[in-house]
Order: C-alpha cells, then sequence, then structure tokens
C-alpha cells in the first residue's frame, strides 16, 4: 500500500488583521470552501479535513459538506494545529500537507507536488519555492527567501541571501537565481509530532519563521520548484485581487 497523505487546512477566525477572514465571500463562495475544494481537487491526497477552533467556520464547513474537526484554541500556529488533526488521525494518515487557509487559489498540482516529495524515501518535511524575477520582491520583508542547493534548504530568510557586496542591487538576479518559499508544508506523521515539541529557536525568534526551528534541530527540509505563483489574503484589500484573478 503507497503512502496515506492527509491534507490539512488550519483555519481560525481571530486573525489579527482581518478577522473571520476564513468566512468572508470571495465571488459567491467563502474563502475557506474555495481552499477545500481545490485541495479536495489534488490526486495524491487520501482526504482534506479543515482544523479550527471557532464554531462558526466548524458549522459552516459542515454544511457546505466539508470534513472539518474542533481543534484546541491554545495553538500558536498552523502546525499545532495540524499536529493535533495528526494525532486524531494516525491510524489514517502516513503523512500530512499543511495547506495554507487564506489561499483560496491554490493549485492542486503544487499539493500533489508535495506529496510526490514526500512518497520519496528519506524525506521528512517538504514545501515548495518559485524563481523570484522581480527584483523588488528582493527588497520585500514578507516574502520570505529560500536559500537551497541539491533540493534541499538550508536557510530561510526575509532578507535577500546571498548579499553582492561588491554589485549594485539591481544586478543581483543576474548574478544569482533567488527563489521565494511558497507556503505549503509536507511533513512524514512522526515529524509532525515532534517539530512541535521543540521549544521556538534563536534564528526563528530572529526572522519569526518556524521552519528555522526545524532546521536548527537537524530536520531536512527537501524542496520542489513550482513556476506557478501563490496568492494569499492577509487583509480585507487581496479580496478584490483575488476575485479579479478568479475572473481572469
Amino acid at each position: 500500500m503507497g503512502l496515506r497523505i492527509m491534507g490539512i487546512i488550519p483555519a481560525r477566525f481571530a486573525s489579527t488583521r482581518f478577522p473571520g477572514k476564513p468566512l468572508v465571500d470571495i465571488a459567491g463562495k467563502s474563502m475557506i470552501m474555495r481552499v477545500y475544494e481545490q485541495a479536495k481537487k489534488a490526486t495524491l491526497l487520501s482526504d482534506v479535513i479543515v482544523a479550527t477552533d471557532d464554531e462558526r467556520i466548524f458549522n459552516h464547513v459542515k454544511e457546505h459538506g466539508g470534513k472539518v474537526l474542533m481543534t484546541a484554541t491554545t495553538h500558536q500556529n498552523g502546525t499545532e494545529r495540524c499536529a493535533e488533526v495528526a494525532e486524531q488521525f494516525s491510524s489514517e494518515a502516513d503523512a500530512f500537507i499543511n495547506i495554507q487557509g487564506d489561499e483560496p487559489c491554490i493549485h492542486p498540482e503544487q499539493i500533489n507536488q508535495v506529496a510526490e516529495l514526500l512518497m520519496q524515501q528519506g524525506v521528512q518535511i517538504a514545501t515548495l519555492q518559485k524563481r523570484i524575477d522581480d527584483v523588488s520582491l528582493l527588497q520585500n520583508p514578507t516574502i520570505i527567501k529560500v536559500v537551497s542547493t541539491g533540493g534541499k534548504a538550508h536557510y530561510f530568510s526575509r532578507s535577500a541571501i546571498p548579499f553582492f557586496r561588491n554589485d549594485s542591487f539591481d544586478n543581483w538576479l543576474k548574478q544569482h537565481t533567488y527563489f521565494k518559499h511558497i507556503g505549503i508544508y509536507g511533513f512524514q506523521k512522526d515529524v509532525l509530532l515532534n517539530v512541535v515539541k521543540i521549544v521556538p529557536s534563536p534564528l526563528e525568534m530572529a526572522e519569526q519563521l518556524e521552519q528555522l526551528r526545524w532546521l536548527e534541530n537537524g530536520y531536512t527540509i527537501h524542496l520542489g520548484e513550482t513556476t506557478q505563483e501563490s496568492y494569499s489574503v492577509d487583509v480585507e484589500k487581496d479580496v478584490d485581487r483575488i476575485v479579479s484573478i478568479l475572473n481572469r
């Protein structure tokens, strides 16, 4: 029997920048159901489940025919929420993919790509990177950059690495291929259950990137390269951009 991989979509109501965003209407359908339906199209997932701490989201997903689990309100991030699901469904899946609940245009192909990485021998954690072709993204701290060789991540940063000391910033993309991180994570079950027990690390606290905690504690993160863009809804004005993308 092949690897059984479950997709988990963490969704919380109390976002500081955009409260209630999983339930925001995007062209006649809630954001969480758009993510759920896209994830269900991924052919390599054995199941998809929404993990929430809010009854409004729970009831909404249930009413629209989705699978949903009520989780604790004490989780610090989506990874911890996914780990609770992994514990409850440990007999039904061997690996789990954390699918961002604020990317209503998530590509099923990207989910499958992460699943394919998890199926390879020795892969503990899998994620995606996309080539940066706009120099302005290098200076944007909200765009997470990844430093990698041989399909494995060495470091993630809000800064552009490497820094070309003897060349003007505008030439950096001609000197080096930079990649942005696409925030979808796949974990082998035991890895997911273990990483959430590790205390935050110095690099993680500096950059506010939890994947640095995993690297600092000896875990290997494998990378697949995607050419497809990801679009997240961080604030309310992002909804209009998503609607225009859907209309295209």
